[in-house]
């Protein structure tokens, strides 16, 4: 399948080499198969911008040039050569390639964290180029994150908007949210008519269509979005979902009986399928549920903080984000999504210092009954390996892939009363410094000692939230990791 810059390719060569953008947009939707999404002129204008040198968004990648205001030009290495190929376009005009083309398919596919921080930023979103690398690859290990933090702060917006960047059509996406009444499946799955035989009543949430539509298209990510999953008890409405993530068993949905139902569009059972993706969105206030054991046991959990700092440079300008522009920018590098979330990793560099220190935080959880299994300890180390290949240009080290296997994976399973936690957060406080010796919880309570620049500190996100944890702790009698 043709990606965008292909077709932008072939469209200015098509136009002669250069042209100008309304023309582009054009010759785009004139030869391109797919429907064309709305605002798609926007995103034919991001995939210029990134694949041309001296535009703040360049990737590295340089295939265009910008002759003079609002006329762009292929480069030197992708302009028309000697070496010609014919093919037929999709109105049966003949085009001619240069054989210099056909490694762009390949090189813009391979998955870039930057490229979507980078259209993060033009859209005038603002997260941490750190968390959305964890982000990532918290849907590549194990297709179930669940994102919490206070409201406001960017979860939905984050979801939707990767959602939106990686996918090609609006069909591959499915936003739910959930409601306060839900006590069983039914809002996500629907149910058999005991009225009528053979008739199957579909949710409106649109989720049964998102499922068979990901299993006829296994060669595209689809993504279920949940907002404010926690409005009713997830065990309850969720709870073949769950099963399913881990079983690998069909969910049933109706007899399977063919006299009855051999002509209803609803199978019998139905898959979760390898290419879908699920995000939850979490608030926590007094309408809302605790999550059990199980639902963090089966998903990784990353939670969203808005700093002074991050909200002082929000308010030197204070845009209203516009994602738009965006939309689809990301969809040539959903294979190499799909690929990486299929893969399977070993060993990478320094991945016996997480072995160590993972080792370590068992040893302190276990006697508070909130130890892992061996499912949660291979997540552990494929969430390390996936991070470790997604570190472009080694912008993090082996200590922040520690902290956020801590923070996402082994933190959120933490509640309880003063007299059951006050001690052991004390002893999982000392594992994040590099020496524990002279170090007292009750100086960062007071912020008397500064988490951030602390050179002895290895694990500062996970110190900072065990520090909240205790501050909890021993002012109401009880902690948890949700914060309200």
């Amino acid at each position: 399948m043709a990606t965008w810059v292909m077709d932008i390719v072939q469209a200015l060569t098509n136009l002669g080499g250069q042209a100008e953008l309304f023309d582009i947009y054009n010759e785009v939707a004139r030869i391109r198969t797919q429907s064309l999404p709305d605002g798609y002129e926007n995103t034919i204008r991001g995939e210029i911008y990134r694949h041309t040198p001296g535009k703040t968004s360049f990737n590295g990648k340089d295939y265009f040039r910008n002759i003079e205001r609002g006329v762009w030009a292929l480069s030197n290495k992708t302009a028309f050569s000697n070496r010609e190929k014919s093919t037929q376009n999709t109105v049966g005009s003949s085009v001619t390639y240069s054989e210099e083309l056909e490694h762009i398919y390949e090189d813009g596919s391979e998955l870039s964290i930057k490229a979507f921080f980078e259209d993060l930023k033009r859209a005038n979103l603002r997260f941490n180029s750190f968390f959305v690398t964890c982000f990532v690859a918290s849907l590549l290990t194990k297709r179930f994150t669940i994102l919490t933090g206070i409201a406001g702060s960017g979860k939905t917006k984050l979801a939707i908007t990767f959602a939106n960047w990686i996918s090609e059509n609006p069909e591959q996406i499915c936003v739910v949210p959930v409601g306060a009444d839900w006590t069983n499946r039914d809002p996500l799955l629907g149910f058999s008519n005991a009225l009528v035989k053979g008739s199957y009543v579909k949710p409106e949430s649109g989720v049964i269509d998102l499922l068979l539509r990901a299993e006829k298209d296994a060669s595209k990510p689809y993504f279920l979005i949940l907002d404010e999953m926690n409005l009713s008890h997830v065990e309850r409405y969720f709870a073949d979902f769950l099963s399913a993530m881990e079983s690998e068993e069909k969910i049933p949905l109706r007899p399977d009986d063919n006299e009855d139902w051999g002509s209803s569009p609803i199978p019998a059972k139905i898959s979760i399928p390898n290419n879908l993706f699920i995000i939850g969105t979490v608030n926590v206030d007094e309408t809302t549920y605790m999550f059990s054991p199980k639902v963090l046991d089966r998903a990784f959990v990353l939670e969203f903080r808005v700093s002074s700092k991050d909200m002082r440079d929000f308010l030197v300008n204070p845009l209203k984000e516009d994602t738009s522009m965006i939309t689809t920018s990301g969809a040539n590098m959903a294979t190499d999504f799909l690929m990486k979330a299929n893969k399977k990793y070993g060993d990478f560099d320094a991945s016996e210092s997480l072995k160590s220190k993972i080792s370590q935080f068992f040893d302190e959880l276990e006697p508070l009954g909130s130890e892992f299994g061996y499912r949660t300890a291979s997540e552990i180390y494929r969430f390390g390996a996936i991070l470790s290949s997604l570190n472009e240009n080694s912008e993090f080290g082996i200590e922040n892939i520690i902290d956020a296997t801590v923070v996402s994976k082994l933190l959120p399973k933490i509640h309880g009363s003063r007299r059951k936690l006050e001690r052991p957060l004390i002893s999982l406080f000392n594992l994040c410094f590099h020496n524990p010796q002279n170090e007292d919880i009750q100086e960062y309570v007071s912020r008397s000692e500064k988490i951030n620049g602390n050179e002895n500190v290895a694990l500062d996100i996970s110190l900072n939230k065990i520090v909240r944890m205790y501050q909890q702790v021993i002012q109401d009698g009880f902690t948890s990791f949700s914060e309200a």
